[in-house]
């Protein structure tokens, strides 16, 4: 069965368009896109888009790709003391010459819708509470939506990046899965991957998990957006042979993409309660 993934944001957003009609300052997102990268831009206009629909206040910031990491990080310290930015998002990638740990460290913490900022991954790594990486976030409520008990699941993540890999483990360990985390250099993927009641793909290779690497009735969070030769999208998980082997699968498109923006909104909103003090 596919967990869908547009139904449960639109959910999630009508919420959070409910809780923003009652306060008396509208909650601000600034995205900051540097360059002409296609899909930084489709993706920013989905979050202009989705900022729309639940009434934030919403600023998108367009800079040339030979714009200096200096002008950069001063244009975030702007934004840093901007009483009208509750978050701050720095599309990426950024262009080569520009040190992108050095400006994730440079917002604010508090302002840190992506989760990014090393203080807040800190604090998700130990446990405390937090601005979550908002795919990984998206993810567990993915997971959460299937009524499926995490406790004691075994939980396979293909996949180690900072964005969603090394996260989505974290989460899935706090909510009392046992994780493999696995990557280019495991060994016997297949075999950890057909021991999984769970699994993450986040490898980026179309197609990459078989119907043969998984169980009956698993449940299968497709992170990749691949495009083919042919223009269309793929995930990570070859979908049309293992989608009626598995318990719930989410589709590409239409299942954890939806629920990354959500997560931004519900970040945003975070993120403007810590700012404003309110409870």
């Amino acid at each position: 069965m596919d967990i869908n993934g547009r139904e449960l944001s639109k959910k999630i957003k009508n919420e959070i368009k409910d809780e923003v009609d009652k306060l008396d300052k509208k909650p601000g997102l600034a995205v900051v896109l540097v360059g002409e990268n296609p899909a930084s831009k489709v993706y920013v206009r989905h979050k202009e888009k989705a900022c729309q629909k639940v009434g934030y206040f919403s600023k998108k910031i367009v800079l040339q790709d030979n714009t200096s990491e200096e002008e950069l990080l001063t244009l975030i310290d702007e934004l840093n003391n901007d009483n009208l930015i509750h978050g701050i998002l720095v599309q990426l990638p950024l262009p080569k010459h520009i040190d992108s740990d050095k400006v994730i460290s440079s917002i604010n913490p508090n302002k840190d819708v992506d989760g990014f900022h090393p203080l807040n991954m800190g604090k998700l790594m130990i446990g405390q509470k937090t601005i979550i990486s908002c795919t990984p976030k998206g993810i567990i409520e993915l997971i959460k939506s299937t009524k499926i008990d995490m406790n004691g699941k075994n939980a396979v993540v293909i996949g180690r990046s900072n964005i969603v890999g090394k996260p989505i483990a974290l989460l899935l360990l706090q909510n009392n899965a046992t994780v493999t985390m696995c990557h280019s250099r495991t060994k016997n993927l297949k075999k950890h991957c057909l021991d999984a009641d769970i699994i993450v793909a986040a490898v980026g290779i179309p197609n990459f998990v078989k119907e043969d690497m998984v169980k009956k009735d698993c449940v299968i969070i497709d992170v990749g957006i691949n495009r083919l030769d042919d223009g269309t999208l793929a995930g990570d998980v070859d979908y049309k042979t293992v989608h009626d082997k598995v318990s719930f699968i989410t589709p590409v498109p239409g299942g954890v993409g939806p629920m990354t923006i959500a997560s931004l909104m519900r970040n945003t909103l975070e993120c403007y309660k810590i700012i404003e003090g309110i409870e």
